[in-house]
């Protein structure tokens, strides 16, 4: 049996990709493209995007919002999901690596279906009130507003929007109610808030990966 190693999280993870996810060279391009410009290396893993892809095509996701676009990767897989008739809202806080993603998406082919709203999320989505219900929420930004962005998300949705909340293993750390790190206290009230708040139902799922020790919560909204 294989030992649980970081360096073997790693391999498993790139055999998953490969298997299951494969060649593909517009995303392969968008992450040549952010690192180039040295965007950090935080992007969702291969295996990750397909997951939000398939998530967003079995919910029948037509208006996907992603908070947090980084390069643009994620946005790519979000937008291939809604299809031709669908649309991607994506906010990032910072305007070079929207140009970034921007270009990325477009390259891509999916630009027509995505629009990078620039700014802090906090002040972005509240300019989203009164537009149509998004289907799903992706939330991938700064952990420490993770609370406000899930408070946006229910109120930007409607009953049986879902929403995907990255980054919730924190290394583990997310059982230490000791902790400082500002990262793991903002993922810790984002996951006892999705547990308390009755707009939420929610579980969460622990991996390993080329992304190290992590998780992702799942959520419907189920009330306003």
């Amino acid at each position: 049996m294989a030992e649980s190693t970081a360096d073997n999280w790693r391999r498993a993870d790139e055999y998953l990709a490969d298997t299951l996810v494969g060649h593909d060279p517009a995303l392969e391009a968008a992450l040549a493209a952010q690192r180039a410009a040295g965007l950090p290396d935080i992007e969702v893993a291969p295996v990750s995007g397909k997951f939000l892809n398939l998530v967003a095509r079995i919910s029948g996701a037509r208006r996907v919002l992603e908070i947090g676009t980084l390069g643009g990767y994620s946005t790519i897989w979000l937008a291939r999901a809604v299809g031709a008739e669908g649309t991607v809202t994506t906010i990032e806080a910072e305007p070079a690596n929207a140009a970034i993603a921007r270009a990325s998406i477009d390259a891509a082919g999916v630009g027509e279906r995505v629009a990078i709203r620039i700014g802090r999320g906090a002040d972005v989505l509240p300019t989203l009130e009164g537009s149509e219900p998004f289907d799903l929420v992706f939330i991938d930004a700064d952990k420490e507003s993770n609370t406000i962005y899930l408070d946006w998300a229910a109120r930007l949705g409607r009953p049986g929007t879902v929403i995907v909340l990255d980054n919730i293993g924190r290394e583990g750390e997310i059982v230490r109610d000791d902790t400082t790190d500002s990262r793991v206290i903002g993922t810790r009230d984002a996951l006892r808030m999705l547990g308390e708040d009755p707009r939420f139902d929610a579980t969460a799922l622990q991996t390993v990966g080329i992304k190290g020790w992590d998780g992702v919560a799942v959520a419907v909204v189920v009330g306003m």
